[in-house]
């Protein structure tokens, strides 16, 4: 298959990229520096520097839309939440337009979310049906949803992952966490009740690769393992698993000071399953937090 993924040298991306090139797959990584692409995902891969130089005749049997900017590297102010929303609405719009234009559409659209899109529902057990509460991370997700929905219109089959806190060596938030931990000054967030739904990488790989395999996969899928923890249990869990102690706490008001409306993303609650991937059969690799940790540290 010949296959486009906007964001391909990200986190996520650029392990995904990697997995479809041994695979055998043709992939093009759509980045504003191309080339950087064949250093981040290797030699074989394809660099698109613009969604303007796609052709009507480009033939994509499937599209990976992963592009964003991130969401918690600087504080949100007004202008910085509407780069975040421009990131993901205006780019996913673009490809929309782009596909239209497209003499052979692609079969699939595996578009990026998140389980933001449910917003801070507490102890409230959370699944593609539930209804979410709004705030801005949830409009974000619910309005980027909507605009890779219009792919349907040209025969599209459209897949959407909500994805948990991705845990996984080299990236994404434990990277962050790490050196605190390491060093014993580790510690909940707020009260530490707030639930946390992650999903090992390899898993979330294991499911775009089944929404490329099944095309009776389509709509929202929440990708997140099926057994999500408290804020208070990942802090003792990874610490644990560096044999450090974890004793600090992070006050709630701290953060919001610190952090403003960002800290709804660290003390926001969203306990989340997998309801959809559980009926069809899904089978995670990585289905507890210990294995999970121990696998992402083993690399270090």
């Amino acid at each position: 298959m010949n296959i486009l993924i906007t964001g391909g040298t990200g986190f996520i991306g650029s392990a995904l990229t990697k997995r479809l090139v041994e695979q055998g797959h043709g992939v093009t990584v759509l980045s504003r520096s191309p080339d950087k692409v064949a250093q981040i995902c290797g030699s074989g891969v394809n660099a698109l520097s613009s969604l303007a130089h796609l052709k009507a005749e480009d033939n994509y049997q499937v599209i990976i839309n992963l592009a964003g900017a991130p969401i918690l590297d600087v504080r949100w102010s007004e202008d910085r939440k509407q780069l975040i929303r421009d990131s993901r609405i205006r780019l996913t719009e673009q490809l929309i337009s782009s596909i239209a234009q497209m003499t052979v559409k692609p079969e699939l659209l595996i578009n990026g979310s998140a389980i933001g899109y449910y917003g801070n529902q507490g102890d409230t057990v959370l699944t593609e049906q539930s209804t979410p509460y709004e705030d801005f991370s949830q409009q974000l997700c619910a309005d980027w949803e909507t605009a890779a929905k219009q792919a349907e219109q040209f025969g599209v089959r459209v897949c959407l992952i909500r994805s948990g806190l991705v845990i996984a060596d080299g990236g994404g938030f434990l990277q962050r966490m790490l050196p605190g931990f390491r060093l014993g000054l580790g510690g909940r967030l707020g009260s530490g009740r707030q639930w946390i739904s992650w999903i090992h990488r390899q898993d979330w790989i294991n499911i775009a690769l089944a929404m490329i395999a099944d095309s009776t996969m389509h709509g929202a899928y929440n990708a997140t393992a099926p057994n999500p923890v408290t804020n208070a249990e990942f802090t003792r869990i990874l610490a644990q698993c560096l044999n450090r102690p974890a004793l600090l706490t992070v006050p709630a008001c701290l953060l919001k000071m610190l952090l403003g409306e960002m800290s709804q993303l660290l003390l926001g609650s969203q306990r989340v399953m997998p309801e959809r991937l559980l009926a069809q059969g899904f089978k995670f690799q990585y289905d507890n937090l210990p294995a999970a940790l121990n696998e992402a540290l083993s690399h270090r």
